[in-house]
């Protein structure tokens, strides 16, 4: 099934969902291949748990084959958190196989991510 068409849409359903990142990039949000669905997403925020400066980076995961980075190994300093999408500066749109993945440039629970995305059909 296709994408809905965003000018003629039932659903609006808000999400919002949480990941320890660790080295091994990890899918935040997933659009399921056959899904019916656009995921619209509005926030995506990091933080660092610890009084370590750690890098992060994320990617949106195109067809479930290619990697294309939103963010490369920024650094997230101690005890602090970024923001890597902001509703009102860069929406994302996700379509069917596609996902947001998150990799912690070292430790596996330094870092901990909130995204917020509504789920379109």
């Amino acid at each position: 099934m296709a994408a809905p068409n965003l000018l003629n849409l039932t659903t609006a359903t808000g999400k919002t969902v949480g990941l320890v990142v660790t080295t091994t990039p990890t899918a935040i949000v997933s659009n399921g291949a056959s899904s019916g669905k656009c995921l619209k997403i509005n926030t995506l925020v990091v933080a660092n748990v610890t009084t370590t400066a750690v890098t992060v980076t994320v990617d949106v995961y195109k067809n479930a084959t290619t990697a294309y980075e939103l963010a490369n190994a920024i650094s997230v300093p101690a005890n602090a958190s970024i923001v890597i999408i902001g509703k009102t500066e860069t929406q994302i749109y996700l379509e069917e196989n596609d996902s947001i993945r998150l990799t912690a440039g070292s430790g596996t629970t330094l870092l901990e991510a909130v995204c917020s995305y509504e789920e379109l059909s």
